[in-house]
């Protein structure tokens, strides 16, 4: 049954990268708990506007849990209190009448604050960019699909495959470490038969990247695994572990000194 409260926001201000920020509270009145995060937030700025004030900036596109951009830290904690769900599939019901929520963007030195709660995410772009992709010829989409691939396998990659690159790992590891996301990426693709031919060298220049980006190391908190909204494992990072090092021993790029 829909009820209405209450609430009082601590937001993160922030007028850009350089600028230091503060916290600033706003009361936000007869919230609808129908309501999704997001639309909360949309109510309050609505009302910032008519006062002539700075509307809160926020990251979010497509709402439905998919795209990974609206991740805030709400009360501590990356996409708020409920567990695998997004910020904006997180709704104003998960909240008390007359409860204080405080919200905050990312904390970490790769994903500068661009205004008060958006960050520069594109770190994680430039990681996918290094090598999470397949570029040898697969064949068109009926090809890739006759492809046999292991059941377990299929499903494994598929789990990996769910990682919409939130940052949510990010926010939550006490280092700032990209590794589940960095995981993540190349496991979907190394659990595959279209993933072999580049395998070696894609864990080599994603992780290569992800240090080159200035996320810290990962020291088995597992606080990525609670954080994240769909669910991926720490086992993705040791399969990305097992890999990297492999490639390290093993694998020289073609053209390098004594390459085979």
């Amino acid at each position: 049954m829909e009820k209405h409260i209450n609430v009082k926001l601590h937001v993160w201000r922030q007028a850009n990268r350089q600028a230091q920020g503060r916290f600033v509270t706003y009361d936000a009145p007869n919230v609808s708990t129908e309501m999704s995060f997001l639309e909360m937030l949309d109510v309050v700025n609505e009302g910032l506007i008519k006062k002539g004030e700075d509307p809160i900036v926020i990251d979010h596109d497509c709402r439905e849990g998919i795209c990974g951009a609206c991740n805030l830290v709400i009360n501590g904690r990356p996409h708020g209190p409920k567990e695998r769900t997004t910020t904006c599939q997180l709704h104003m019901r998960s909240f008390e009448d007359g409860q204080e929520i405080t919200i905050e963007p990312i904390r970490a030195e790769a994903f500068p604050v661009l205004k008060d709660l958006m960050v520069d995410r594109s770190a994680l772009d430039r990681i996918i960019a290094a090598g999470g992709f397949i570029s040898a010829p697969t064949g068109c989409a009926c090809d890739a699909n006759a492809t046999p691939v292991e059941k377990q396998k299929a499903d494994l990659a598929f789990d990996a495959a769910a990682c919409i690159g939130c940052g949510a790992c990010v926010a939550a590891c006490p280092n700032a470490s990209a590794m589940l996301f960095t995981a993540a990426k190349i496991s979907h693709l190394a659990l595959l038969p279209q993933g072999q031919p580049e395998r070696m060298n894609r864990a080599r220049a994603m992780v290569a990247q992800m240090d080159k980006e200035g996320f810290g190391t990962c020291t088995n908190h597992g606080e990525c695994e609670a954080a994240c909204p769909k669910g991926i494992t720490l086992d993705t990072i040791a399969r990305m572990n097992r890999d990297f090092i492999k490639a390290s021993i093993t694998y020289r790029p073609e053209g390098a000194a004594g390459g085979f």
